[in-house]
């Protein structure tokens, strides 16, 4: 599942990947909650933290998320990937450039950093 994450500034779009992720993750929380954003502020800053408590995603989920990424491509201002998955921390540094904006991955433990970093 996605979940929304609560305590972060409203323009930036926090949420944990839990579980199984599914497409109708991505259709009722994270692209209302993009949608939003970029209705408000024109940009978009993502938090996603992506624990060890992440079993899968399912073929339907890889083509959402592949699909908000590109349907608001030039709209991605900062990303930032809370991970202690390393093989997802080195696929964040490998595509990174691919993105308009930055997008940068941060251990578990510098979650305050992520935040910070994000707020920039």
């Amino acid at each position: 599942m996605i979940e929304m994450l609560e305590g972060f500034p409203d323009n930036i779009v926090a949420v944990a990947y839990r579980g199984e992720i599914s497409a109708e993750d991505y259709e009722k929380v994270l692209v209302p909650a993009v949608e939003k954003c970029l209705k408000e502020y024109g940009k978009i800053r993502l938090y996603a933290e992506i624990g060890s408590d992440l079993k899968g995603i399912d073929a339907g989920a890889a083509f959402e998320d592949f699909s908000v990424g590109m349907k608001n491509y030039v709209h991605w201002e900062r990303v930032a990937v809370v991970t202690d998955h390393d093989w997802i921390a080195n696929a964040v540094r490998f595509f990174s450039f691919m993105m308009p904006g930055a997008m940068k991955p941060f251990a578990p433990s510098d979650k305050a950093a992520a935040t910070e970093w994000l707020e920039a």
